[in-house]
């Protein structure tokens, strides 16, 4: 095989900078299809894609293409992955792969009966600041892990029609802080305690969901954790992360345009962080393919599997209970 061919459901903004990657960053791969309903035909024609169209039926049956990448709308995630599971693909597919657990069973089963591969979009994992801290927790640098502290703060709200396609801030925004502490501790997570609020947009209240989140963690192995969600912050995108250990801690600041520090009579500034995820997780869109393509070259297990994208599913689901009863609750992996 001198290059994986690739075909990519859904050309919106997480669609357009995975085409380009493929295009020009990611090793041993080539885009040879692109599908949307409502495609951009300027953008496409500008970066020279070889097969276009608005059903992904087309590359389902088309024998050159070795993989499917979905960017689509969350709702369809697994209806795609079954059929491209069935049509003999490796599979690519942007979190989350449901909203709800049986949905993503039934993919999951699919995906294995096929034999094809399966990785779930969790990019964080591949940022290099994040991934240096999981390599000093794998390496024993830090001891043993004791507490993991997330803080995830958006620019800007979204809309409140957003809401109740999205699943609520804990499915939507959330879900990559319970992959991250999950990647970082090596363990489960066992037990959640979650508080929210509505601090910034009531219409979000309106809608149904929280727009501020709190959320402790009890591990399996009895480490603890805390996650802290903001769908607002006015400095910009806010992406923290903290692994305290028997042996020291280890810490990941924000990134920013340039590490220049202005020091002067009225003060001290620095730039803020990059303003939203593009920019923020930049390299990491990039890493991330390249390990799906790396795994079916070497014919191993992609590191984000299937159960990596329920588990976060399950966390979630019982973090929404927790908020509703004000209790502690305990995630059910069966």
């Amino acid at each position: 095989m001198e290059s994986i061919n690739f075909g990519i459901i859904g050309a919106g903004r997480i669609g357009k900078i995975h085409a380009e990657n493929i295009l020009n960053n990611v090793k041993g791969a080539n885009l040879k299809a692109v599908t949307d309903p409502f495609l951009d035909k300027d953008w496409a024609s500008n970066i020279n894609i070889k097969v276009l169209g608005k059903d992904y039926g087309i590359m389902l049956d088309d024998p050159e293409i070795d993989a499917i990448l979905i960017g689509s709308p969350s709702s369809e995630h697994a209806t795609q992955i079954i059929e491209c599971a069935r049509a003999g693909k490796h599979i690519f597919c942007e979190k989350p792969i449901a909203l709800e657990p049986k949905l993503i069973h039934r993919a999951l089963e699919e995906v294995e009966k096929s034999g094809v591969k399966l990785q779930v979009g969790f990019n964080r994992r591949f940022d290099p600041n994040f991934a240096a801290i999981k390599q000093k927790v794998t390496n024993g640098s830090l001891g043993i892990p004791q507490i993991i502290k997330v803080i995830s703060r958006d620019p800007a709200p979204p809309p409140p029609e957003y809401i109740s396609s999205s699943g609520g801030l804990f499915l939507d925004m959330t879900i990559h802080d319970f992959d991250m502490v999950r990647f970082l501790s090596g363990s489960e997570v066992e037990e959640v305690h979650a508080f929210g609020s509505v601090l910034i947009d009531p219409a979000i209240g309106e809608a149904g969901d929280i727009d501020s989140a709190v959320i402790s963690i009890k591990f399996e192995n009895g480490a603890l954790g805390q996650i802290e969600n903001s769908r607002k912050a006015v400095y910009g995108y806010d992406q923290r992360i903290e692994v305290f250990g028997s042996k020291g801690t280890a810490i990941a600041e924000n990134n920013t345009p340039t590490s220049m520090v202005v020091l002067n009579e009225h003060g001290t500034v620095r730039d803020k962080p990059l303003y939203f995820f593009l920019e923020r997780y930049k390299v990491a869109f990039v890493n991330e393919v390249q390990a799906f393509v790396d795994a079916i070259y070497s014919d191993k297990t992609p590191p984000v599997s299937g159960k990596d994208g329920l588990t976060p599913v399950l966390i979630a689901l019982a973090c929404k209970e927790s908020l509703l009863t004000g209790k502690s609750i305990k995630v059910m992996y069966n």
